[in-house]
């Protein structure tokens, strides 16, 4: 196995060796995302298995080191760090439950962090995501915004995508629809934007007469929010997604794609939103997330946005932040 040039190496590191912290980096590995993968918990020795498991499947997948250990010196010289460590949502709790433990940790790691990765892009996967992420940046400083975002409504985008397919029965490539807002039950479906096959979707009819009718489009909605409720009550945890959705992001990152992504980041002035942070389309790229594009709302979406943006600051304001 060839090993690439060590200053053209690409590395990401995962903060968090559970669930979710383990199926980014299994995800990262096995659609070669990085040529440097590093796995950090303070759990030493799950760690040392975690780390162990994946090594021994490197024959099968493209050229990456795996290396992980508890010291957050492991992560040094990252190009992007992906950060889920953080308390874990129980059946039934909501993500904004979880802020005031979460919180706390995102702001002593983001420190931890970049103090061994200076140039790093750091990416929060820790819910509630938003709130996270908006104590990460407030705890290193403005000049941080842009490489510091959140996972944001990546996933929950994805969702409303693969329901919209599945319904009118077309491939999920051909879906373009966002969800934006909060990552957590205010999120809002961009209705009057979503498009399939370039036909506005409250349109388009499918290959079997299935229309985006008002009935269907609250179902999607819903099925959208509950999601994750629905699997964690299964399994404990959402991961497999969330650990393709954030491999995936990386690879934006890290190839500076300057993709469009709904990613939560600290919001200055589009649609009226400030000092939050919330997902809006957004172009990402190797600096991280640059700028937010102010997307056509109806007037109800509007609305949805910014009592989505209300939630979370009325939670950042019990918090201190």
């Amino acid at each position: 196995m060839t090993t690439p040039n060590r200053s053209s190496r690409r590395k990401v590191s995962v903060v968090g060796a559970g669930s979710v912290g383990t199926a980014i980096a299994y995800a990262c590995l096995i659609r070669g995302s990085a040529d440097a993968l590093a796995l950090y918990d303070t759990n030493s020795a799950k760690v040392r298995a975690e780390v162990l498991d994946l090594n021994h499947g490197t024959q099968f997948t493209p050229p990456c080191t795996v290396e992980g250990g508890d010291d957050i010196s492991v992560t040094a010289g990252s190009d992007l760090v992906v950060v889920t460590a953080g308390a874990k949502q129980h059946p039934g709790q909501s993500r904004l439950e979880l802020a005031a433990v979460n919180v706390k940790i995102a702001q002593t790691l983001t420190e931890q962090l970049l103090a061994v990765s200076p140039d790093a892009v750091l990416l929060f996967v820790t819910n509630p995501v938003d709130v996270a992420t908006y104590a990460a940046i407030q705890a290193a400083g403005p000049s941080y915004r842009s490489r510091i975002f959140g996972s944001g409504t990546v996933l929950d985008t994805a969702r409303l995508r693969f329901l919209l397919a599945t319904e009118l029965g077309v491939a999920v490539e051909n879906v373009h629809a966002f969800i934006v807002g909060e990552h957590g039950d205010s999120e809002i479906p961009l209705w009057s934007s979503a498009t399939i096959g370039g036909v506005p979707a409250t349109s388009f009819v499918g290959p079997s007469g299935g229309v985006l009718g008002p009935d269907l489009r609250a179902n999607v909605a819903k099925s959208v929010v509950e999601s994750a409720y629905e699997i964690i009550e299964g399994k404990g945890a959402t991961n497999l997604a969330i650990g393709l959705s954030s491999a995936f992001i990386a690879e934006v990152v890290l190839r500076d794609e300057q993709r469009v992504l709904p990613v939560s980041t600290l919001q200055t002035g589009v649609h009226g939103l400030d000092r939050v942070c919330l997902s809006l389309p957004t172009m990402v790229g190797r600096a991280g997330a640059g700028r937010v594009l102010e997307v056509p709302l109806s007037e109800k979406e509007a609305s949805g946005l910014r009592s989505s943006a209300r939630t979370l600051r009325e939670v950042q304001e019990s918090l201190g932040l």
